[in-house]
């Protein structure tokens, strides 16, 4: 991974490497479907110590998800333009990121999940200058991990996990003491894929 020292040249950077990569879709599962749309924000931030990625851990009490972590989002609504705003909507309204605060330079292909969300991610570049004021009923904190380290695809395992009811298998990376599976997980691995990263996860399901 390159390393800039400003956001200028991140943006710069990213856009270019998306504009140009596939966009494919993934799911939790093969042959799944879903109606909801979604979108969520893959928020990077470049720090003096390196290039960041946010996150949240999902409140304890939510029905779905509860204690996962996750990147800022949710459903679609109606007034909506586009993924992007709902992305940055949705990061605004869980953890207080102003909309100015972040510049969007692309997204992905979309990723379906066993819980019916078509969800597409939103990559943006976060000025290291914004403060970040999270919504106790849907946020318990928010955190960022090294770009970097989450990038190295070989980083990844691909464990058995039961979800629903239904066994399959799922994407988990550990990073500075957090577990990051699923389709946040998952998400990930797209975005290294589409900005040309090499390498393939540890499969633990053979």
């Amino acid at each position: 991974m390159p390393e800039f020292a400003s956001v200028t040249d991140w943006c710069d950077w990213l856009s270019n490497r998306l504009a140009t990569a596939p966009r494919v879709d993934r799911a939790d599962w093969q042959g799944l479907s879903a109606a909801t749309p979604a979108a969520v924000l893959i928020g990077i931030v470049p720090r003096d110590t390196g290039a960041k990625v946010v996150f949240t851990e999902r409140a304890a009490h939510l029905a779905q998800h509860a204690g996962q972590i996750s990147f800022p989002g949710g459903r679609m609504e109606a007034d909506d333009a586009d993924a992007a705003a709902a992305a940055l909507r949705e990061a605004n309204e869980e953890i207080g990121l102003p909309l100015e605060a972040a510049t969007v330079v692309g997204q992905l292909g979309a990723y379906v999940t066993i819980s019916g969300y078509r969800v597409t991610p939103v990559v943006a570049v976060v000025s290291p200058e914004a403060q970040y004021t999270i919504d106790p009923g849907e946020v318990a904190a928010v955190f960022e991990l090294p770009l970097s380290w989450l990038m190295q695809r070989t980083h990844y395992e691909r464990r058995t996990v039961e979800r629903a009811g239904v066994r399959g298998a799922s994407y988990f990376i550990e990073c500075e003491g957090r577990t990051v599976w699923g389709a946040t997980a998952g998400m990930l691995l797209m975005l290294a894929a589409a900005l040309g990263m090499t390498g393939e996860p540890h499969d633990l399901t053979r």
